[in-house]
C-alpha cells in the first residue's frame, strides 16, 4: 500500500466514461489494455513518432508525440481526467542514455504535462523491477524500501519517488502499479515457465487492476502490486486487494501443467500444505 491512507469502508468508485490519455499505447500492455478499456473510457492513444498507430484506430483518437516535447503533450492532456504512463525502455539490460531520456525525462514531462494541463490524476506503470534486488526467498509488501536490480528499476524507482512528491506538492493524484510478469495465461504452459512462479500476471487481471486504479477515489498517493492470484506472490497484493478491491482470477499453479497435480480437487485458494501457501512469505520465490 505504501503510504496510500487506510480507508475502513470501501471507496467510492468514478463511474462513466472518462477521458484517459494512454502513453506507449502500441506496447503490449498499451494495446491491450486499449482494447479492454475502448467501451469503459473515451482514450486518446499516444506512441511515438514512426510507430504504426492503425491498429489502435477502432479504441480510441491515436496521436503521435515525442515525450521531449513538452508543450504538444501537455496540450494533448488538456481535459482528460486521467493518464495512463505506460511509456517507457523497458529492456532490463538497458543503459544509461535510453533510460534517462525515456524513462526519466519521459517520466517527469509526463507528470508535468498533467500537472500544467490540469488533468488531476496520473496512474504510473512501475515494475517489480522496482524492488527485484531483494532475495529471491522473501514476499515484497508496497511498502518496503526500493531495492532495484537494474537501472531499469533505478527508473521506475524515480517515477514512484516523482509521483509521491507530485502528489503531495502538486496536487495531483497518483497511483504506482508495479507491475509483474505479464503475459497470457497460456505462457504458464509453457515448458520453461517457471520463472514467473511469483511474479506471473493475466492480461485481465492487469486491465482490470489498471481500471480500478483510473477510477478508485480517496487516495492521492499509493503503491500497488499487480500480480495474479498465484499460490506463491513474490509481490504481496494486500494493498491492492483492500483499497482497489482487486480480485484476480488467474493462479499461475493452476495453469501450469507441471503442479496439476497439486491442485487435483482442491477448490480455488486453498493451500496443498498444511503451512499454506499464498501468504507464506519464506516460500515466495
Amino acid at each position: 500500500m505504501g503510504d496510500a491512507v487506510k480507508i475502513q469502508t470501501p471507496l467510492p468508485f468514478t463511474e462513466g466514461r472518462l477521458k484517459v490519455i494512454i502513453t506507449g499505447a502500441a506496447g503490449r500492455v498499451g494495446s491491450g489494455f486499449a482494447e479492454f478499456a475502448a467501451g469503459r473510457f473515451e482514450l486518446t492513444l499516444l506512441d511515438r513518432p514512426g510507430v504504426d498507430l492503425s491498429g489502435l484506430a477502432p479504441y480510441g483518437r491515436t496521436e503521435h508525440c515525442d515525450l521531449a516535447d513538452l508543450p504538444r503533450l501537455t496540450e494533448l492532456c488538456r481535459g482528460a481526467d486521467c493518464v495512463l504512463h505506460l511509456a517507457a525502455d523497458s529492456n532490463t539490460a538497458a543503459g544509461w542514455e535510453s533510460v534517462l531520456a525515456s524513462n526519466i525525462v519521459g517520466t517527469y514531462h509526463t507528470f508535468t504535462a498533467s500537472r500544467l494541463s490540469r488533468c488531476p490524476r496520473v496512474v504510473f506503470a512501475s515494475s517489480v523491477h522496482a524492488v527485484s534486488g531483494y532475495a529471491p526467498g522473501r514476499q515484497i509488501t508496497s511498502d518496503a524500501p526500493v531495492n532495484p536490480g537494474n537501472l531499469y528499476g533505478v527508473s521506475k524507482c524515480f517515477g514512484e519517488a516523482l509521483g509521491r512528491y507530485m502528489a503531495e506538492r502538486e496536487g495531483l493524484t497518483v497511483l504506482a502499479v508495479r507491475i509483474g510478469a505479464f503475459q497470457k495465461p497460456e505462457a504458464a504452459c509453457e515448458p520453461d515457465s517457471d520463472w514467473m512462479i511469483g511474479t506471473f500476471v493475466a492480461e485481465q487481471d492487469l486491465y482490470r487492476l489498471l481500471e480500478r486504479a483510473i477510477r478508485i477515489q480517496g487516495i492521492r498517493f499509493g503503491i500497488f502490486h499487480a500480480v495474479s492470484d498465484n499460490w506463491f506472490k513474490r509481490l504481496d497484493i494486500t494493498g491492492s486487494r483492500e483499497l482497489l478491491g482487486y480480485e484476480p482470477a488467474y493462479d499461475f499453479m493452476r495453469l501450469s501443467p507441471h503442479f496439476e497435480e497439486l491442485f487435483t480437487g482442491l477448490p480455488h485458494g486453498h493451500s496443498p500444505s498444511p503451512s499454506g501457501g499464498n501468504e507464506n512469505a519464506d516460500r515466495s520465490p
